[in-house]
């Protein structure tokens, strides 16, 4: 019994103000795109089961190219696999905040897949001796128990949420499941494999028990260069779909060919520097990368350069990267401010207007289908605005987590 295991595909995302020759955004195609290759790599596969944990669209409310993208994947996918169950929970971004709004993955029941969207159901499967408890993302779900049914051979969990102390601080607070769970909790059931979705990097949950997040398909969390960075520190490829065999335990990620680079060039500190030697820093840094910046997503952090310092860099040269890459982010940081701490006369670092700002924005509660990284975005922009009425901000770029 071979499964197939992916989630958070975000289909419908949009950012960066850029249209491909069809006049759909940029990255929302590049989303679709990788989706595609995880639907192609599946039916390669060959699976004798399939199981998407959630968030299979960015909002409640996908745009007409984004369902119709999905159908006609799902569709591929269950004519090339007629045989292998495909089951689907909901996660936080599919499941309507109102009970008067229907969530839109019960449209995929019409092509066969098992889609659990109301609160948890165990799925069995008598001919395959398999039990599927099935754990969507849903506000006030009641909490179902994580047992294993005893009379299957085989049980798997099918769950979207977080699993405490497994997403990291600068993830958490910016993108809130409804639902939390323990390592313990996982554990205790036992389970043959656990198939979780959420948190948008693979990492196995329980120590020694198969239950794992399979990650996103692309890069459309809140903050992609923290997520990037968690990538890069377990040394992971990418992007991934995962294989697990139940009756011999063997679990295999598979890479999932990236549709478009991310680049989080090496930092650039401006402490001391002229202008003109933070430009040439900054043209060195993009000119040394092995990784070109054409076409690319980039992000490049200037550490320590006063607002004055930033007004004079060279930007005709800043355009010119803007225009090369996808997106190129310019992520100037002031020096932090210094103050004596009224108790014990002690430098602290007092957290700047913007910071504060950022903060909140993150920590804030927000319906399922607003946009935060757009909203902190246009909050971070009110704030130049105002701050440019006094002394006109030379960058231009939000200011980075």
């Amino acid at each position: 019994m071979r499964l197939v295991h992916f989630a958070d595909l975000h289909l419908g995302i949009r950012q960066y103000q850029r249209t491909n020759p069809n006049g759909l955004n940029q990255r929302e195609a590049d989303v679709a795109q990788a989706f595609t290759r995880a639907i192609d790599r599946t039916i390669a596969l060959a699976p004798d089961l399939v199981l998407i944990a959630g968030d299979v669209f960015h909002t409640v409310r996908p745009t007409n190219q984004a369902l119709l993208h999905a159908v006609r994947q799902f569709q591929r996918l269950v004519t090339a696999l007629p045989e292998a169950p495909v089951v689907m929970v909901a996660g936080n971004h599919d499941a309507p905040r109102s009970s008067e709004t229907v969530c839109i993955l019960t449209l995929f029941a019409q092509l066969g897949i098992h889609v659990v969207h109301k609160g948890a159901e165990r799925l069995s499967f008598p001919d395959r001796e398999l039990s599927i408890l099935a754990v969507p993302d849903v506000v006030g779900m009641v909490r179902p128990r994580l047992e294993p049914d005893p009379r299957a051979r085989w049980n798997v969990l099918l769950l979207h949420g977080e699993v405490d102390g497994v997403i990291p601080m600068h993830a958490a607070p910016v993108d809130r499941a409804t639902a939390g769970y323990t390592p313990a909790e996982l554990a205790a059931g036992k389970w043959d494999y656990g198939a979780l979705g959420h948190y948008h990097v693979y990492r196995q949950v329980v120590p020694g028990r198969p239950v794992y997040y399979s990650g996103s398909t692309e890069y459309t969390s809140p903050n992609i260069w923290g997520e990037l960075r968690e990538e890069r520190d377990a040394k992971l490829p990418g992007k991934r779909i995962v294989e697990h065999n139940l009756a011999t335990g063997k679990h295999t990620p598979h890479a999932i060919e990236a549709v478009r680079q991310v680049i989080d060039l090496p930092p650039v500190n401006a402490r001391g520097l002229s202008p003109e030697s933070v430009d040439a820093a900054i043209r060195a840094t993009v000119e040394r990368s092995r990784a070109k910046i054409d076409d690319a997503i980039v992000r490049l952090v200037v550490d320590e350069i006063p607002r004055h310092v930033a007004r004079e860099l060279d930007h005709a040269a800043l355009r010119d990267y803007r225009k090369r890459a996808l997106h190129f982010h310019l992520d100037a940081r002031r020096p932090e401010p210094i103050r004596l701490t009224a108790i014990s006369g002690a430098p602290g670092r007092r957290p700047s207007l913007a910071e504060t700002l950022r903060d909140r924005l993150h920590a804030r509660p927000l319906e399922a289908d607003i946009d935060r990284e757009a909203l902190v975005a246009l909050g971070l922009q009110y704030l130049r605005e105002a701050e440019d009425v006094v002394a006109p901000a030379a960058v231009g770029e939000e200011e980075g987590p």
